[in-house]
């Protein structure tokens, strides 16, 4: 099955100049410096004139570990030569907040300061993070600038929409650190199920008794998110059907929300077609209330008695299906784990199946898991669900039959 546990995780290695132009939104990139450093990677930081009006040099020196470069004047540079000096063993260039003046010089092949010709200068891709007032995005001309960028291979991350610094709101916000961050790591991750559908389910499902009242699970649904995105980072089309979370969806995952099993179950069924592998994460509530009360039951201090009727096992169902993706399964379990997880697996005959024991990994960002198939077991070494997740999407890979 290959070394599944090679996979990338980090930035580690990566060289990687962060250009920041001018903006309000270049205190992200304080951030973002912070959070690439976090990641591994090597960051070099190319400030504009205009972004050292927001965020000083020091600041991004401090952050970064290394000089801070400012001016094509700027002494020490390789061959004194900086826009040149800078690209040379990069693996990327992300400028982070694109003002639209940025945005406008790179569309056409300006060169007039340090930023914009190391822009011209490199043979590492480039990531556009574009930063400005909704009118100035959506103006004409910069829609011209981006289609051009587009067109000349430059990639294009955001902007989002929101409150913006002038008082309105629309689309022009940068992208937050994280999911810059995200976009490269998706960007370096090898792509082991490009052009695979993935539908899974994630989190807990709360089965209710009265509109304000349930029986639910304990689950986060932090195990089944970072699977998501690690799926993406891949190259899968995601579909994840979601119980209640406080978690965002993950960049680039569609999610679809389904409090209950019943609503779970109807989700996946038609989220299915065309799916080659399903991923069965979320803690589905076993049992619910036969009768669902329409109105808030009133405490009485006497004992309640409620009938609760099973609820549908989705996994069992789609892994019986004549037509059936690759399915994996996951089991928590309190005590026993080999026992109780591979006997799920066969019982419902599955592929691969992933077991921890609730001590190990409950609601924590942590975890240590097995995963089974029929070559065994293969215990994981502890560590963030983050990790975990690449290290089971890597496992899942090597089974997939050749598509």
């Amino acid at each position: 099955m290959g070394d599944y546990i090679g996979v990338i995780e980090s930035l580690h290695g990566r060289k990687i100049v962060l250009g920041v132009s001018g903006g309000v939104a270049a205190y992200k990139a304080a951030a973002l410096t912070r959070e690439l450093r976090r990641l591994g990677a090597d960051v070099h930081v190319a400030l504009t004139e205009a972004g050292s009006r927001f965020v000083s040099a020091l600041t991004f020196h401090a952050l970064s570990g290394n000089r801070v470069w400012t001016s094509f004047w700027d002494g020490g540079a390789e061959n004194g030569i900086p826009h040149i000096a800078l690209v040379r063993g990069a693996d990327a260039v992300l400028v982070a907040p694109a003002s639209a003046g940025i945005i406008a010089r790179l569309a056409n092949g300006l060169a007039g300061d340090l930023l914009s010709a190391l822009c011209l200068a490199r043979d590492c891709p480039l990531f556009i993070a574009p930063a400005m007032n909704r009118q100035m995005w959506e103006n004409p001309a910069t829609q011209r600038n981006v289609a051009t960028l587009r067109g000349d291979g430059a990639i294009l991350l955001g902007p989002d929409e929101g409150g913006q610094a002038c008082g309105e709101t629309g689309p022009g916000r940068m992208l937050e650190p994280e999911a810059l961050c995200e976009a490269l790591l998706a960007f370096f991750t090898p792509k082991r199920l490009a052009g695979r559908k993935v539908v899974m389910t994630a989190g807990p499902t709360f089965e209710a008794i009265d509109p304000v009242r349930g029986i639910t699970n304990s689950s986060s649904g932090k195990m089944g998110y970072a699977i998501a995105a690690a799926c993406v980072r891949s190259g899968a089309e995601v579909v994840l059907v979601s119980g209640p979370t406080v978690l965002p969806a993950p960049v680039g995952v569609r999610r679809v929300e389904a409090a209950s099993a019943l609503r779970m179950r109807d989700e996946v069924l038609a989220a299915l077609p065309g799916a080659d592998v399903f991923i069965a994460v979320a803690a589905v509530a076993d049992y619910r209330p036969a009768e669902t009360a329409w109105h808030k039951l009133k405490k009485s201090g006497a004992p309640m008695q409620l009938e609760l009727v099973p609820n549908p096992d989705i996994l069992a169902e789609v892994a019986a299906r004549p037509d059936a993706p690759f399915c994996v399964g996951f089991a928590a379990e309190s005590q026993d784990l080999d026992t109780y997880a591979e006997g799920k697996r066969r019982a419902k005959r599955l592929p691969m199946l992933v077991g921890n024991l609730l001590v190990d990994g409950l609601c924590g960002d942590d975890n240590t898991v097995v995963i089974y198939d029929d070559e065994g077991r293969h215990p994981l070494p502890r560590a963030p669900k983050t990790f975990i997740a690449r290290q089971i999407v890597e496992h899942l890979a090597c089974l997939l039959p050749a598509g």
